[in-house]
């Protein structure tokens, strides 16, 4: 069976985003829900449902689930909710399996995989909701980061979260300085950890 082109930009364009939004959320002081470890770039929205970005070389693995919303049943979730099995690595090559293993060696659930080569994205062929479009990840879109950005900002004691300056915090690409997180969450959070959390998405 032929694999299905996914519509979604390449991680380099979704770098700036991803790191932007984590900056956001280590100087907050909730840093688990969105940070680079290595190769491994992770969202989650606090309500179980989740997406881990791999990295491998020019390369890279998108997965994730959303409890409420993923349709696809496969491996250990098919077994659990005794429902038919989606394949998610049907006709994918041999690479995009490890990040899979790995995940569901932590006990996690994997509603969608996606693999990224060549340019562009592609995923196995299922007529299913896999739950990616509801897990909403910011990284994915620019309005929906920002948006996020801004609702994330809302309460900061001194927090700006002028457009202009989470557009510049996103644009850094991840090399961001603590003027550029400071001009949209103030200086009353952390800045120096989200300065930290969105570099790391550079290592």
């Amino acid at each position: 069976m032929a694999l299905v082109e996914v519509e979604l930009p390449d991680p380099r364009r979704m770098r700036g985003r991803w790191a932007a939004f984590a900056a956001v959320c280590a100087a907050r002081g909730w840093g688990d829900n969105c940070h680079a470890d290595g190769p491994v770039w992770h969202y989650d929205d606090g309500g179980g449902n989740w997406a881990d970005l791999h990295l491998i070389g020019d390369r890279a693995v998108l997965l994730g689930h959303d409890h409420e919303y993923s349709e696809t049943y496969y491996a250990t979730s098919a077994q659990y909710f005794e429902e038919p099995e989606t394949d998610l690595l049907a006709g994918a090559p041999q690479w995009w399996a490890g990040p899979v293993r790995t995940t569901l060696a932590t006990g996690a659930w994997v509603g969608f995989v996606y693999g990224f080569e060549d340019g562009g994205w592609l995923r196995a062929p299922y007529d299913l909701d896999d739950g990616f479009d509801s897990v909403n990840l910011p990284a994915a879109d620019d309005l929906r980061c920002r948006e996020l950005i801004v609702e994330f900002t809302r309460d900061a004691p001194d927090g700006v979260a002028d457009p202009a300056a989470v557009a510049a915090l996103v644009a850094a690409d991840a090399d961001v300085t603590e003027e550029q997180v400071a001009a949209v969450v103030g200086r009353s959070w952390d800045v120096a950890a989200g300065t930290a959390a969105a570099r790391r998405f550079r290592a």
